[in-house]
């Protein structure tokens, strides 16, 4: 796709400079113009919370590599990605990879499964993490790194088959996103959802054998967990009232504490969303249909803004609490129906849209939602996202957002895909590299959309010397013709 004409952050080489753009396009973002030294960076501080020490203040967020064998088990590429996870220096890895609590959940037939089969190799997967990480970082038992495994059911977005065959199973009929898929959605009863649960419990006690610290229970980007979350209109005993829209979470926690005792939860929640995007004439996303009347959100973020939208989450954090869930990852929208809510980028993927609004926009909404919702809730563990667009000016906003309290820890994902050791490099006050500093041209998400394992293709030689390389290449090719 062209250009979408924003201005680059690479040319924004000055605070002076960053700032006059933050007030041409009406963004406000926490910054520190100077980072301070390694010994006094706010990012450098340890967290304890919940019986855990995180060494700083770094998260490493869960990532979908579609590089994993045909039965769910970690490739040589998963294990690559995993070390370079280790060799990162951030000291939470939030789920390092969603994981599938079974078949029919998976977003793409090379997805990670946590089954009786598998889960020894899920063992091997964290170890080899955490070797990396301790060669990397010195003491062989690091008692500072924290890692997680984030489960999933990719609901609607099931593609357990083929990387071109959706198996939808949704949580209700939805008014618009039905539309996208003509061979019909099908949604699941009471009865599988209870079924459901059980699955997401056995695969968190396997978790716990193969050594994870604790485990994510996904609630974001439109899949099952999230969707169920806008449930309004379904009825039975998964949909309506918020209780019922809830009962999901619940039944896992309460399951998880009694079949697997001393494993923490964690939940990464898409805390707003928007009516779903499509391309328009120009290229440019717009939404599909108005908000107004539209009530299949969780957190819709409409005319009136963002505070009012995050009043869904304010509710859900609340019931977290009272389940003893401290963990909470805080992100937005979805990768499905409106990337550059979730996923602010220059140049979309493949099947996306040029973004609607400058992404520095977007990152700002994020920082600023995880913000909001963190001043009601300091007992909580906050993982804020968005950061990789900022580039050059990454650890400038993540150093003042820590500071400030807005957020426990920054999460990267994209950017430790093409620069993993940013945050060991921001740690021990090196320059940045800017020749691997992601620059969101959406490759490793166009990749995987052509059924090709996700990496930085752009920047990293690995992936770029790789033969699936060109095909990327020829399918972009096809896509500009």
């Amino acid at each position: 796709m062209p250009d979408p004409g924003f201005v680059r952050v690479a040319t924004l080489r000055t605070p002076e400079a960053l700032r006059r753009h933050l007030g041409a396009i009406g963004a406000s973002l926490p910054f520190d113009p100077v980072l301070l030294p390694p010994a006094s960076s706010p990012l450098a501080r340890p967290l304890e919370a919940d019986g855990l020490r995180v060494g700083n203040r770094f998260c490493v967020l869960p990532m979908e590599g579609w590089d994993g064998t045909a039965d769910g088990r970690p490739s040589e590429l998963t294990e690559r990605r995993w070390r370079h996870f280790g060799a990162s220096g951030a000291k939470l890895v939030w789920g390092g990879e969603a994981a599938a609590v079974r078949h029919d959940g998976r977003a793409n037939p090379r997805q990670l499964v946590v089954s009786d089969a598998t889960w020894e190799d899920l063992a091997r997967l964290r170890e080899t993490l955490v070797a990396t990480h301790a060669q990397r970082f010195g003491k062989a038992a690091p008692d500072d790194l924290v890692v997680g495994l984030q489960l999933t059911h990719s609901g609607r977005y099931s593609r357990p088959t083929a990387w071109d065959r959706p198996e939808p199973l949704a949580a209700y009929a939805h008014p618009v996103l039905d539309r996208r898929f003509p061979g019909g959605v099908r949604i699941l009863s009471d009865g599988e959802l209870d079924r459901l649960v059980e699955d997401f419990v056995r695969a968190a006690r396997l978790a716990r054998r193969a050594g994870f610290h604790f485990v994510d229970v996904k609630h974001c980007h439109g899949y099952l967990g999230h969707e169920l979350l806008s449930a309004r209109a379904r009825e039975g005993r998964y949909g309506g009232s918020l209780e019922n829209r809830t009962r999901f979470l619940r039944q896992v926690v309460e399951g998880i504490r009694a079949e697997a005792p001393g494993l923490r939860v964690g939940v990464r929640l898409s805390a707003f969303d928007s009516v779903p995007y499509r391309k328009g004439e120009d290229g440019r996303g717009v939404p599909e249909r108005p908000a107004e009347g539209y009530g299949s959100g969780f957190g819709l973020v409409g005319a009136d803004g963002l505070e009012p939208a995050l009043a869904d989450a304010r509710e859900l954090l609340a019931a977290a609490r009272a389940m003893g869930v401290r963990w909470i990852c805080i992100t937005g929208g979805s990768p499905y129906y409106n990337p550059h809510l979730q996923r602010p980028a220059l140049f979309p993927p493949s099947d996306g849209y040029l973004p609607p609004e400058d992404p520095l926009i977007g990152v700002a909404r994020q920082i600023e939602a995880t913000s909001r919702l963190k001043a009601p809730f300091p007992d909580l563990v906050l993982v804020g996202s968005a950061y990789s667009y900022l580039q050059e000016w990454l650890p400038h906003v993540a150093q003042r957002v820590i500071a400030d309290g807005g957020a426990d820890l920054v999460g990267l994902g994209r950017m430790v895909l093409s620069y993993p050791e940013l945050p060991a490099d921001v740690l021990a006050g090196r320059p940045l590299d800017r020749r691997r500093l992601c620059r969101t041209f959406s490759d490793c998400t166009t990749a995987p959309r052509k059924g090709l394992p996700s990496g930085c293709y752009p920047l990293d030689a690995f992936y770029s010397e790789r033969p699936e390389a060109e095909r990327l290449k020829a399918e972009k090719a096809a896509l500009r013709g």
